[in-house]
């Protein structure tokens, strides 16, 4: 069975090259990411991540997943420039936030989907970790402005759930949901 990656995300290609996945293809999907007003983080992802994964036509198990970090019931998306980067720091500097991230794998008219929470505990930042961190550049394309995976580790002391929900796609639950669709998952970690 082909499978068929709804994401340019390099991250999620390396989760799933941990555990022996290498999808056939990537087809990034085109869809618009904006929040309807109102719209809760939780709600928010489960409905990017269906629409991602509708919106790419290719034969085979279609795999598309979103995440996003929320402070309470605001989204916190990727930052479009280093203001509003530093804007989303300071909001989770010394305080807990949610990193939700949904999946979904459609097998042309059957859709299987799961949302994964995991709570982050974000270290107060001094001006000089706050400013040094901004340099690093590392807060680009990342929803909430870090990458656990990355320098953001540092400023990370305690999450509670799953590690690679965080990085940006929760790996049991994504093996279980291949599994559950016919799809043989190899377990060797030799794809990378």
């Amino acid at each position: 069975m082909k499978l068929i990656l709804a994401s340019a995300s390099p991250r999620r290609a390396e989760l799933l090259a941990q555990i022996g996945v290498v999808p056939d293809a990537v087809m990034p999907a085109d869809i618009d990411e904006t929040p309807l007003k109102a719209e809760l983080p939780r709600v928010y992802v489960a409905r990017i991540a269906l629409a991602k994964a509708m919106a790419v036509q290719a034969d085979g198990l279609i795999l598309a997943a979103d995440t996003t970090v929320a402070v309470g019931r605001r989204i916190l998306g990727k930052p479009v420039d280093a203001a509003e980067a530093t804007k989303f720091l300071l909001l989770l500097s010394g305080r807990r936030h949610k990193v939700i991230t949904s999946v979904a794998l459609r097998l042309k008219d059957k859709i299987w989907q799961r949302t994964v929470e995991t709570s982050v505990k974000f270290k107060r930042l001094s001006d000089a970790e706050l400013s040094a961190y901004l340099r690093s550049m590392e807060w680009q394309g990342k929803a909430g402005g870090y990458a656990i995976q990355g320098i953001g580790g540092a400023f990370i002391p305690s999450i509670n759930g799953s590690y690679t929900n965080v990085v940006g796609l929760p790996l049991t639950e994504t093996a279980n949901m291949l599994t559950g669709a016919g799809y043989n998952v190899p377990y060797d970690g030799d794809a990378a």
